[in-house]
């Protein structure tokens, strides 16, 4: 059972999983090294095209999950265009994220290094400039940071200090990328 501002633990697998802290006044956080707001989700500008041609796609899929009589897949569906147009309608609220002495936070979350596995930076001008932390949880396993206008060598320089960078990592996850590129996140 979890308690506010306190780790709480759960055993899946034989494994912990940490979960992040939820930020008060009175939690030690270090000196703040670096802070930026960053939006809660992507607002693309989708043009009536885009959504004459996705509503065709869900009311295709829609159609096949009934006629194949899997109508949990059509739910599925329809809750997804559901959220897709509340999205579409409300202005995601800044979040502050922030790189600090003995972890991260973000929102209301502050996530220890200890609870971090490693941190890479993708930053292509005119295209993606995101900073991702993997954290060792099978809950939340990846952090995806917009780094807006700030300097990627200083984070990187920074993160350095606590995380270990992964210099295998040259892409965006696929998730990410088609989600970016198909203006569904």
């Amino acid at each position: 059972m979890c308690i506010y501002n306190k780790i709480c633990y759960t055993v899946c697998n034989n494994n912990y999983i940490i979960m992040p802290q939820l930020l008060s006044d009175e939690m030690l956080t270090g000196d703040i090294l670096h802070a930026w707001q960053v939006k809660e989700y992507e607002q693309h500008d989708r043009s009536v095209m885009w959504y004459i041609l996705m509503s065709s796609i869900s009311l295709l899929l829609v159609l096949y999950g009934m006629f194949s009589g899997n109508f949990l897949f059509s739910l599925v569906i329809i809750l997804a265009g559901i959220i897709f147009f509340i999205q579409s309608n409300h202005e995601p609220q800044q979040v502050p994220f922030f790189i600090a002495e003995l972890g991260v936070g973000i929102g209301n979350r502050f996530y220890k290094y200890s609870e971090l596995d490693n941190f890479y930076i993708i930053y292509r001008p005119n295209e993606i400039q995101m900073l991702f932390i993997e954290t060792k949880s099978a809950i939340r396993p990846l952090l995806r940071v917009p780094l807006n206008d700030t300097n990627p060598l200083e984070i990187r320089d920074t993160l350095d200090n606590y995380l270990d960078e992964d210099f295998e990592r040259e892409q965006e996850p696929l998730s990410d990328a088609i989600g970016r590129n198909w203006k569904l996140h």
